[in-house]
């Protein structure tokens, strides 16, 4: 992994929006992501927190600052608010331009075992432990307050994220996540590509499936779910099953669910419950040990 680059920075609501490329071992490529820092953590006075948030299939790195309308409630709070990239791009694996639902904009977070994607398809590790090591290292933020959050395929990854590494982040959120792969469309596709036929191998990839045999710290979960979200109706989404799956773990998991009337999948859903996730996740990074 080599060292950043700063492509752009732009004045905006009391910090900067940067946005930085750099060579990552994890995907074999140079990789983009977007940082608003707070002007304390720009003067070096003070290490913020810092939420990371992670876009879903066919987005980039620019959703969520373009879209999202998060920059404007992490400058209230004084957070870091990172947003990577969703795939490797450019690497010429075949078949990854072909597919809206596979390969480029597609990396569903997972690390890949199977060829062509494995030497390249490694979002999980890139996000966990490259990306984060990275901004902990060059950046004036509070690794020991990390949070994240996600859409669609990104809010699948958040969960993942923070069901597997217990006690690393303060909590958890998602819009419209996919939360049972193993069982819809959308994670069965990915999933037989980049992890192989194996599908007890699958499991540590979803969501529902890890949240029943959570245990580590109390993780505090929110989710909204628009009732008029086509992937919803047509059943990629599932999150009744996540549902199921916390009431088997009522100890550990504390989790809330919303359905929000007339609300669809876009960013428009997003940006309305966008300072409520906000909240959510200020309190967590903020609350007292």
């Amino acid at each position: 992994m080599s060292g950043l680059e700063l492509v752009s920075k732009t004045r905006c609501f009391d910090g900067e929006v940067r946005k930085y490329t750099h060579s990552s071992a994890a995907t074999n490529c140079k990789m983009t992501f977007n940082i608003f820092l707070p002007d304390i953590a720009i003067s070096g006075k003070e290490r913020v927190p810092v939420l990371y948030y992670l876009s879903g299939l066919t987005c980039n790195e620019d959703n969520m600052v373009t879209k999202g309308g998060a920059i404007p409630f992490v400058s209230k709070h004084r957070i870091a608010l990172v947003t990577p990239d969703t795939s490797p791009r450019g690497v010429c694996v075949e078949g990854e331009e072909g597919d809206w639902e596979l390969g480029t904009g597609a990396g569903f977070y997972v690390d890949a075992t199977e060829e062509p994607w494995k030497a390249n398809y490694n979002m999980y590790s890139y996000v966990q432990l490259e990306l984060q090591q990275l901004v902990n290292e060059s950046f004036s933020v509070d690794s020991a307050r990390t949070s994240i959050f996600g859409h669609s395929m990104g809010g699948h990854g958040a969960l993942v994220l923070a069901l597997r590494n217990p006690g690393h982040y303060k909590s958890v959120s998602a819009f419209a996540p996919i939360c049972h792969p193993t069982t819809s469309d959308w994670g069965r596709k990915q999933f037989s590509a980049y992890l192989g036929s194996n599908e007890s191998d699958w499991i540590e990839y979803d969501a529902t499936e890890l949240l029943k045999v959570y245990d580590g710290p109390v993780l505090s979960i929110l989710v909204d779910q628009g009732d008029v979200d086509q992937f919803y109706s047509s059943k990629q989404l599932q999150p009744s099953h996540l549902v199921v799956a916390a009431e088997c773990n009522t100890r550990l998991i504390k989790l809330e669910t919303r359905m929000q009337p007339g609300y669809d999948h876009s960013y428009w859903f997003i940006q309305t419950f966008m300072e409520d996730h906000i909240n959510f996740h200020a309190k967590k990074l903020f609350e007292e040990n």
